[in-house]
């Protein structure tokens, strides 16, 4: 069993920036982040990993879920003493990250999440055992279909070729696995109220990077920490982080320095 974490090592001493863990989502890996390392490398020590079943780290030996992924990830931070981090994460990787800071709060400074996997509408629940069934009949034409309609019009070619190229090479049996655990398992956070109680129990400050209005403004509501803020990026697809990667590293930053984890300013 293999676990798969880019790390960019010490960042000189004296900076006062916390660690970045920047945790990638469904049908993705690692390397969503290449655009924003140069300059997030620059200030902060980051870490990457591949998810299981996802990019270079097998499914295999690992169950499949947002939350034994975040315990995972608590392991790792433990075992290397990094952290606490601030913790970013993409769709499924927003409940990942949210579960880590939620279950291991000593680890976590806070939390950013980007078109998050929570908090969708319940009215979702009557259609996702459907989806489930075709996703498993289908396989990954199902797959590809569902992050075809991911996109917009404003998404890059390049952002559409790779999502799709990634996609197309996934098992379907862990794409099973982890939208059964994010949203129908017993324990499953993907839904309302459900979400709005286990973000009830996260106490650090969150920023929501949000695409609709409706998801941001519901967030809001679940703040628990002052500093706490959704911010709202109409007119881009589910990948905000891949098509605007230049406004996101700004966002960061300056999240980070909001919460006192971004070192001295100037």
């Amino acid at each position: 069993m293999t676990w798969w974490m880019t790390d960019s090592g010490e960042v000189p001493a004296g900076t006062g920036t916390a660690p970045l863990l920047l945790v990638h989502g469904w049908g993705s890996d690692g390397e969503d982040w290449a655009p924003h390392l140069p300059a997030l490398t620059a200030r902060h020590r980051v870490l990457v990993p591949d998810l299981p079943g996802h990019g270079r780290t097998p499914a295999a030996g690992f169950e499949l879920s947002p939350l034994a992924v975040a315990h995972r990830l608590a392991a790792e931070l433990h075992r290397t003493r990094t952290g606490p981090v601030v913790a970013v994460g993409h769709s499924m990787g927003g409940q990942v990250v949210t579960a880590l800071a939620v279950e291991h709060p000593e680890l976590v400074r806070s939390v950013v999440t980007i078109a998050t996997a929570y908090g969708g509408d319940p009215a979702r629940a009557g259609r996702l055992p459907g989806e489930q069934e075709a996703l498993r009949r289908e396989g990954v034409a199902w797959a590809l279909r569902f992050v075809r309609g991911a996109f917009t019009e404003a998404t890059p070619a390049r952002v559409r070729a790779r999502h799709e190229r990634l996609m197309a090479a996934m098992d379907p049996a862990v794409l099973l696995a982890y939208r059964e655990a994010m949203y129908l398992a017993p324990g499953a956070f993907g839904l309302r109220p459900a979400a709005e109680g286990y973000l009830a129990r996260r106490r650090c400050p969150a920023l929501g990077l949000h695409t609709g209005r409706p998801a941001a403004r519901w967030e809001e509501t679940t703040f628990n920490h002052p500093l706490s803020r959704a911010v709202l990026w109409e007119g881009t697809g589910h990948y905000p982080h891949e098509e605007r990667p230049a406004e996101l590293v700004e966002l960061l930053i300056g999240w980070c320095a909001r919460t006192g984890a971004g070192g001295p300013q100037g």
